[in-house]
């Protein structure tokens, strides 16, 4: 279903109702999603450790659009490592994507999360398709859904309509094997973005997001939320 014959309601960048979504799927309650207030040390020394999983939420334009473009061009022709460790799953559910991202932070950490229940049922039975695969399990798995459904209706003021046409848009940021990940459902692969170390992980990932702030500095809708040990 590239064509997104099916669309849910968008999820919030609210750390409480990712919590709450996750932990209704098996996530055990030592983790939660948290506000990354800012990207410099002063802010960054506020996020919990350890740190395993960065969310950006950027807008979607022209500007943007042509970048992606540009750099799928680029990976294809120079070529990148990837770990075959590392989960990814395509997106081709409308709408699907801060679930996707969720999976892509729960699914690159699972030994030090432990997820269990409906999320460990879900990426035991996915671990060895391929990422197209995958997005395709997800469009059956109703438990996900249902999770998504009830969290997207969560603290909004009014309700969300599957229909909207929504640019915004949710990317994770992992370390797998030493390299840092980002995972976006869209895009026809993960994209390497270098080195990374348990220790430098929150660091090099801020400066990814940078990356994006950077290349659209006139917008002011981005949102930035950690998946971090915090009991």
């Amino acid at each position: 279903m590239a064509d997104e014959k099916q669309r849910w309601l968008p999820l919030e960048s609210n750390p409480e109702v990712m919590n709450k979504f996750v932990k209704e799927l098996g996530m055990p309650g030592s983790w939660s999603y948290t506000d990354v207030f800012g990207l410099d040390p002063e802010l960054l020394a506020m996020v919990p450790q350890p740190c395993v999983a960065l969310l950006l939420l950027f807008p979607i334009n022209d500007k943007y659009e042509q970048y992606r473009k540009d750099e799928e061009e680029r990976i294809k022709e120079t070529g990148q490592t990837i770990t075959p460790k590392l989960y990814y799953m395509r997106q081709t559910i409308g709408n699907a994507c801060g679930t996707i991202a969720l999976l892509h932070s729960i699914a690159n950490n699972q030994e030090s999360i432990k997820p269990e229940k409906a999320l460990k049922t879900f990426l035991e039975n996915t671990a060895s398709l391929d990422p197209v695969e995958r997005a395709a399990y997800l469009e059956k798995d109703e438990s996900i859904k249902v999770a998504h459904e009830s969290s997207a209706l969560e603290g909004q003021t009014e309700t969300p309509s599957r229909d909207d046409e929504i640019n915004l848009h949710f990317v994770a940021l992992v370390h797998k094997e030493g390299e840092l990940y980002e995972l976006d459902g869209r895009k026809p692969f993960p994209i390497n973005h270098g080195k990374t170390t348990t220790d430098s992980f929150l660091e090099d990932a801020a400066k990814v997001c940078k990356e994006f702030m950077a290349r659209d500095p006139e917008e002011l809708h981005f949102t930035v939320v950690a998946l971090a040990q915090t009991g």
